[in-house]
């Protein structure tokens, strides 16, 4: 099982520097991935009352930092060796299509492969008006999205036709040395669960609530209906830094037993804010508890 760990946007700074030896203390530290989520625009609280936004109250306002991830992996791929990225995740239908693909694929480039692409349909109505795109349509555009960037990434020229693109021999070259992976991230409705039966090549869950099993075998009958092979799927987890070694051993083993094959280790951001220095301390910790309860 692949571990990754958190990258800290919110404490991390925008010294370049520090940005930089967090990602290189990971990797240091045998971290086999570095994932970071996004938004590209927060609003006021205000703009989220009376809105469902799936959260008691609404996280990341206009006053959280986040680094651009595209920009950032790009940075990190030039100062690291071998850590891998990944987006967990990038709020795929508020942005442009042919650009993401892209961007995706000169960090694959730059990186040696080393992207995974995490992708979902976001829950921050008044981000998608300030990018110019409809929120009502998020996951089926999403959809579309996704089969669109997969033909970019490997045919040189591509001719394409959907709902919402039109596109009459266009090509990005570069192409990257091989598709991106795209992981489908999110919650646990049934348009997410087909979304990633029938196009991801691997699945983000934000957690599985109390029937682990039951969610997992309805992803799996998904994937039987859509003509894929349920045991190609791949999971990645996630657990956080509260607790203690034995906390820690036993949520990884429960997402061990249910096949995943990545585990991030992540941190709320309700708990007190400690500097990345700390995160990356108290992270290191939980992979060595794992690597002695677990022999990983």
């Amino acid at each position: 099982m692949q571990i990754g760990v958190q990258f800290p946007h919110q404490v991390v700074g925008h010294d370049p520097a520090a940005v930089a030896e967090f990602a290189q203390g990971a990797e240091d530290a045998g971290f086999d991935y570095l994932f970071a989520f996004e938004h590209v625009a927060g609003a006021h609280a205000d703009r989220f009352r009376g809105a469902d936004t799936g959260f008691r109250s609404p996280p990341y306002l206009y006053d959280y930092p986040f680094h651009e991830p595209f920009t950032l992996f790009a940075y990190l791929a030039g100062v690291t060796r071998r850590i891998g990225f990944a987006t967990t995740v990038l709020v795929l239908p508020q942005r442009q299509t042919v650009l993401v693909a892209k961007q995706a694929a000169e960090v694959a480039i730059l990186s040696g492969g080393r992207l995974r692409l995490g992708v979902g349909v976001g829950w921050n109505h008044a981000e998608y008006e300030a990018l110019g795109f409809d929120f009502h349509s998020r996951g089926r555009r999403a959809d579309e999205q996704i089969v669109l960037m997969r033909k970019l990434w490997t045919e040189p020229l591509v001719t394409f036709r959907g709902r919402w693109h039109a596109l009459d021999r266009v090509g990005i070259a570069p192409l990257p040395p091989a598709p991106v992976p795209v992981w489908i991230g999110g919650g646990l409705g049934a348009a997410t669960l087909r979304r990633v039966a029938r196009l991801g090549d691997g699945w983000m869950p934000m957690g599985l609530g109390g029937t682990p099993g039951d969610i997992l075998a309805q992803v799996r009958r998904y994937m039987v209906e859509a003509g894929r092979d349920p045991d190609s799927l791949r999971i990645q987890g996630a657990i956080g830094m509260a607790g203690g070694p034995g906390e820690w051993v036993a949520a990884a083993k429960r997402w061990q037993d249910l096949g995943a094959t990545h585990l991030s280790v992540s941190i709320s951001d309700q708990d007190p804010p400690e500097g990345a220095t700390a995160r990356l301390r108290r992270a290191i910790e939980v992979r060595r508890a794992l690597r002695d309860g677990l022999g990983w």
